[in-house]
Parts: C-alpha cells; sequence; structure tokens
C-alpha cells in the first residue's frame, strides 16, 4: 500500500436497494463480483472497487456528515471509456438501460452517453473522436 494519495482504490456508492443495485452491475456491467453480504456488493472495475452499499449502513461509516437522499441531484459522474460508443449504447439499449442522454458529439473531442443506475448514480461512457492523426 502507497503512502501518498495518488491512487483511488475503491468508490463507494450508497443504494437504497442492494438487491436491485446487485443486480443492475451484474447484468450491466458484468465485472467480477469482489464481496457481497446482506448490504453490500463490490464490484471489480480493474484495480478499482466498486462498492454497492445500503444507506443505514453507510450512516454510521460517514458520520456526522449526513447521507444525502437520493433525488437531492447528481454530485458525481463515473465515466466508462470504450472504443464504440454505439456498440456499448446498443448493449445498454438491449438490457433495458435507458439512456439519459446521447450519444453526443463534445467539442472536447469525446462522444459521451448518459445513464443511471437503480441507485440514481450517473455513469457515462465515453469514446475518444478526436485529435487522432489518420
Amino acid at each position: 500500500m502507497a503512502n501518498s494519495l495518488e491512487g483511488v482504490g475503491a468508490i463507494t456508492l450508497v443504494v437504497e436497494d442492494i438487491a436491485a443495485a446487485r443486480a443492475f452491475y451484474e447484468e450491466v456491467f458484468a465485472q467480477p463480483l469482489a464481496f457481497s453480504d446482506n448490504v453490500s456488493a463490490a464490484f471489480r472495475f480493474g484495480d478499482l472497487i466498486v462498492n454497492l452499499l445500503e444507506e443505514p449502513a453507510v450512516a454510521s461509516m460517514i458520520e456526522p456528515v449526513p447521507v444525502a437522499p437520493r433525488h437531492a441531484g447528481v454530485r458525481a459522474q463515473l465515466s466508462i471509456f470504450v472504443d464504440d460508443m454505439d456498440a456499448v449504447c446498443a448493449e445498454l439499449e438491449s438490457k433495458g438501460v435507458p439512456l439519459l442522454n446521447g450519444p453526443i458529439d463534445r467539442p472536447w473531442g469525446m462522444r459521451t452517453a448518459i445513464f443511471s443506475d437503480p441507485g440514481g448514480h450517473v455513469w457515462e461512457v465515453a469514446q475518444e473522436i478526436g485529435g487522432e492523426e489518420e
């Protein structure tokens, strides 16, 4: 383990229903399950762990800061870089995952689309489209 703040090892996302969240992540992302119990499910995304944790369990971990309600608004976005945006969007659609927006060609050279998980966490898929030499 490093003694610096260089890398992120895990991200914990607050969920209301661990069974629904786990089923969504297993179906949509198909990443290996690192750990699960009756209030959590942790998935490996390469070197990063995405931990889904039910709201009551989160409260004791982050005291004295309160857990924000789900519909308070988005305060973070998680991004996955892909090689074929249209194929990924078609796969999401085939799994019943609606896009919130996109695909959109962005002025900074990325093509992006946004969707959310059952807990309201926003995920972006992004493909680089600009700045490449042919």
